[in-house]
């Protein structure tokens, strides 16, 4: 039996999901975590055979609870199951410790299999994935301009080229405006750019936002 936690901010998609697993075989939902802290505290206190783990947690970013919980659990497959397209977060998921990256719009068919193959110590990328990841070996090592941004400013740079304003980033990541005002001038110079229009014109340029 595979025994999952399911960490999501929102209860219907924990319910969601839990419903899908429930019918299926040798898979078993026996936990849930509605943020970063208690997916912590639940991974330190009991065992699991795979994490599903959202990236966009309010107030911290999933990225940072799998850092985390790497560094707690480090064979731990952990399954992240996002809102964001791959091209934003696959791959600095799958760099911090992530055994597979999937979208929320994936079938559950899918996300079964990734389950399924993450338990079993494989990782589980989508051919699209695979692609790109292949795509990036022998390239020049010189790093892009948003990959130098930790992974916090990266969030505050997609979610400002898609157009968010600070009050609302704020309000989203249960964050001070202050905060995220911090992040976008660390963002600007970091990138070496002058302004939103600018980061917005890089993001979609590169594939990172719509």
């Amino acid at each position: 039996m595979i025994r999952v936690l399911i960490a999501d901010d929102h209860t219907l998609v924990r319910k969601g999901l839990r419903q899908i697993l429930l019918e299926t075989k040798k898979v078993e939902v026996v936990d849930e975590a509605k943020d970063g802290k208690e997916t912590i505290s639940k991974v330190c206190a009991n065992k699991y055979d795979v994490v599903l783990l959202d990236i966009s947690f309010p107030g911290r970013s999933g990225i940072d609870v799998l850092k985390q919980l790497k560094s707690y659990r480090p064979k731990l497959p952990v399954l992240i199951l996002s809102m964001h397209p791959e091209e934003q977060y696959a791959v600095r998921a799958l760099r911090a410790g992530a055994s597979g990256y999937l979208t929320k719009e994936s079938a559950p068919s899918e996300l079964i299999e990734a389950i399924r193959k993450v338990a079993g110590g494989a990782k589980y990328i989508t051919a699209s994935l695979a692609d790109k990841l292949a795509s990036e070996i022998g390239k020049p090592s010189e790093k892009l301009p948003h990959e130098v941004l930790s992974d916090r400013e990266y969030q505050v740079m997609c979610m400002i080229a898609s157009g968010k304003t600070v009050k609302e980033i704020a309000e989203d990541l249960n964050l001070s405006a202050k905060t995220i005002s911090t992040h976008r001038a660390r963002i600007l110079r970091k990138m070496n750019m002058k302004n939103n229009a600018q980061l917005t014109h890089y993001a979609i340029r590169c594939g990172l936002v719509d």
